[in-house]
């Protein structure tokens, strides 16, 4: 009786199932608003971890000291259904296991009260407990490399790996940290530069100076202090003592202590030098040291729209990346190159559901022509069809759920 209502009703619908599809259609003036797209369902715990580092401490010490009094401290939130705990050398990782009901967000908001809130002398002083990226064991995304590359995009070198992770940790990690949907950029590879200071303890006894004194003429030789400021004509200047290190000449030239108004300094009683911080691993590629990083998605973020983002974003610090003149004349350009990219796989499984689906509803219409013999009958009863798999969309949407290969199926 209402057939203009039925159709613009019917319209809507198809319209709305074709703005949440999946499988990249072009919308035209629609709004696009695709349901989320990966190819493996996420089947871990709902998890939390906390992250404590403790540098050159022994696995026992962290264990008592740290991971014991942290999963004691943690045991009494809401909805935890199990605390694991794994102690090795300098670090701490908490791995608190909720009920599958509790929110993911609403999980991590009580995990930052309980850490606020631990009572003084649970753990050391100079240990701070972290909480992990909102992210799930899945979340691994995007992997890539930084090598040098000549205008040909050829492997061409000349970069060392102290140099590619400066460049990776200060450059690289910022930008792809502020993509859309991104939780968390790790770096992974290389050496981290540092200040390495060797005392001597021979040239030690023989100015009658001791390890603190050394700690602490290196602590207060790196600061930044204040004074103020001075009017001079209405104008007001501000006051500094400019001290902070530049160069290894400003760490050797730190006073440790005075003997007969003569300074003793850093250089006097230990060699100063760059060289690569202690690390625990290493990243491989071809059987060569290599330097990247991992990209990890958020949680709930759609993983395709987050890949793309991360790739316009690469595209954009791009020609900004540093690069240098080898002794041979080619110049050697950082870049960054990818070797684990999800894009492939997801769209992969997304064209073989799309083929599927597509074939499905070819077969079925004709069955039900050849069945009911009648040319309208058939257009009517094949057309829900397409219109229940538009639904599907809509309500995957609308649930939150991930249009995963299962869910697809």
């Amino acid at each position: 009786e209402n057939k203009l209502v039925t159709i613009l009703i019917i319209l809507v619908f198809i319209a709305w199932g074709i703005v949440t599809s999946p499988f990249g259609w072009d919308t035209a003036f629609l709004p696009s608003d695709p349901v989320p797209v990966d190819a493996i369902p996420d089947i871990g715990e709902n998890q939390q971890i906390v992250y404590t580092e403790w540098p050159g401490r022994s696995p026992q010490d962290i264990e008592d000291q740290i991971s014991y009094p942290l999963t004691t401290a943690l045991l009494g939130m809401p909805g935890v259904k199990t605390i694991r705990s794994n102690s090795i050398f300098g670090v701490s990782s908490i791995y608190i296991i909720f009920e599958d009901d509790i929110e993911f967000y609403w999980s991590r908001t009580r995990i930052l009260e309980k850490l606020n809130s631990l009572p003084a002398g649970t753990l050391p002083d100079d240990v701070s407990p972290a909480l992990g990226p909102d992210a799930t064991a899945l979340g691994q995304i995007y992997w890539y490399t930084l090598e040098g590359r000549d205008k040909d995009g050829n492997p061409s070198g000349g970069w060392d790996p102290h140099d590619l992770r400066t460049i990776q940790d200060f450059h690289v990690r910022y930008a792809l940290t502020a993509a859309s949907g991104v939780a968390e950029v790790a770096s992974i590879g290389g050496f981290v530069k540092e200040y390495q200071i060797d005392i001597d303890p021979n040239a030690m006894k023989a100015h009658g100076v001791n390890v603190a004194q050394i700690m602490a003429a290196v602590k207060n030789s790196n600061l930044d202090i204040g004074a103020r400021t001075i009017e001079f004509n209405r104008v007001e200047y501000l006051v500094r003592a400019l001290g902070y290190i530049e160069n290894l000449e400003d760490l050797e030239k730190s006073v440790v202590a005075v003997r007969n108004n003569v300074p003793i300094r850093l250089k006097d009683v230990a060699k100063i030098n760059f060289g690569p911080a202690t690390r625990r691993g290493g990243l491989d590629k071809g059987g060569s040291e290599a330097v990247g990083g991992v990209v990890v998605a958020r949680y709930g973020t759609n993983p395709l729209e987050a890949i793309e983002n991360v790739k316009a974003k690469i595209a954009e610090i791009a020609p900004g990346l540093p690069a240098k003149t080898l002794k041979d004349g080619t110049i050697s350009k950082v870049t960054i190159i990818p070797f684990y990219d999800r894009t492939g796989l997801i769209k992969e499984t997304l064209g073989t559901l799309e083929e599927a689906i597509s074939l499905e509803l070819l077969i079925s219409i004709l069955v039900v022509i050849v069945l009911v013999l009648n040319l309208r009958a058939s257009f009517l009863i094949s057309s829900l069809l397409p219109m229940g798999v538009l639904l599907a969309f809509i309500l995957m949407r609308l649930l939150n759920v991930d249009a995963i290969i299962v869910a697809q199926s």
